[in-house]
C-alpha cells in the first residue's frame, strides 16, 4: 500500500557508517505497518528553496516497534541537511511509495545483488525470502552493511579496486564464485542493472530489477522519472513505465536499459 500523504515523523537514531553514508530510523507505526521490501519515502527538507522531496529507498522495516531505517549517500544539499539532524528532530515524509519486490518465490534459490546504494533495500528484502540466499554487494570504496547481511545469506564482496573480495563488479563476483540461482533480485546503477539483465537472460534466469531515478513529484503525476518499457503505458501512451509508481521494481524483460 502506498500513501502519498506527507506527515511529521520523528527521528529515532542518526548515525554515520562510513565519510557520506549515513542511517537513519524513522519512528512511524502506519508507514512500518505499511511498508514492503524495495519500496521507498520522499523525504522533505527543512530549507524553504529546496521543494522537491528526496526519494529514499527503505533499508529496514520494524513492524514491531514501528519504525524504518534508511541508509543513504550524501550527493547534495538535500542529502546533507538530513545528515547533519539528530536523533529527536522531526522531518516531514511522504510514504511508503512505489512497487516493491515481489516475494511469491518460496523456496527457490536467490541471488540478491547490491550495488552501492542500491544495497540498503536488499536488507529487508533479504529477510523475506525463504530459499537459499546468496548475497553480492558491489562497492566503489568504502564498505557499509555487509555484516549486517550475513545472518540472512553467504555474502560476496566485489570492489572496484580489489581491496576486498572480486576485484571487478558484481557480475564478475557472481562468475569468479560460480554462484547460480532460480531468481535474481537487484538494486543498484543503471549500467549494473544492464548487467544483469542480460546476464539473466543468457542463463534462464528471472530477474526482478529496482532502478535508481531521479524523481521529482514521486507519485506518478509529473513524468520526470519514466524509463522506456516494453509495452505502450496506458496513462501516457507512449512505451514508458514511471519508476515511482509502476516501478521502482520491475521485471527485467518489461524495461530498456
Amino acid at each position: 500500500m502506498s500513501n502519498s500523504k506527507k506527515k511529521t515523523v520523528l527521528i529515532q537514531s542518526m548515525d554515520a557508517l562510513t565519510d557520506d553514508v549515513f542511517s537513519m530510523w524513522l519512528k512511524d507505526e502506519e508507514i512500518a505497518a505499511n511498508a514492503t521490501p524495495g519500496q521507498f519515502v520522499s523525504l522533505y527538507c527543512n530549507e524553504g528553496s529546496r521543494l522537491l522531496p528526496r526519494p529514499i529507498s527503505i533499508c529496514e522495516i520494524d513492524k514491531a516497534v514501528g519504525a524504518i531505517r534508511l541508509v543513504y549517500r550524501v550527493v547534495g544539499k538535500g542529502t546533507e541537511e538530513f545528515s547533519k539532524m539528530k536523533k529527536g528532530d522531526t522531518i516531514e515524509v511522504m510514504g511508503p511509495l512505489g512497487n516493491g519486490f515481489p516475494l511469491d518465490n518460496e523456496g527457490k534459490k536467490v541471488i540478491l545483488i547490491g550495488g552501492g546504494i542500491g544495497i540498503p533495500p536488499m536488507l529487508e528484502l533479504s529477510k523475506h525470502l525463504t530459499g537459499e540466499k546468496q548475497v553480492v554487494l558491489g562497492y566503489r570504496d568504502e564498505l557499509f552493511l555487509e555484516k549486517e547481511f550475513e545472518s540472512y545469506g553467504k555474502v560476496y564482496i566485489s570492489t572496484e579496486d580489489g581491496s576486498v573480495g572480486t576485484k571487478g563488479n558484481v557480475i564478475d563476483a557472481i562468475k569468479e564464485n560460480g554462484l547460480d540461482a532460480e531468481v535474481i533480485y537487484a538494486c543498484g546503477p543503471t549500467p549494473m542493472l544492464r548487467g544483469i539483465k542480460a546476464y539473466a537472460i543468457e542463463h534462464g534466469i528471472t530477474a526482478w530489477l529496482s532502478l535508481e531515478e531521479k524523481m521529482a513529484c514521486g507519485i506518478g503525476a509529473c513524468l520526470a522519472c519514466v524509463c522506456k518499457s516494453k509495452e505502450v503505458d496506458h496513462h501516457t501512451n507512449v512505451d514508458n513505465k514511471r519508476i515511482c509508481k509502476e516501478g521502482p521494481v520491475f521485471n527485467a524483460l518489461e524495461v530498456e536499459l
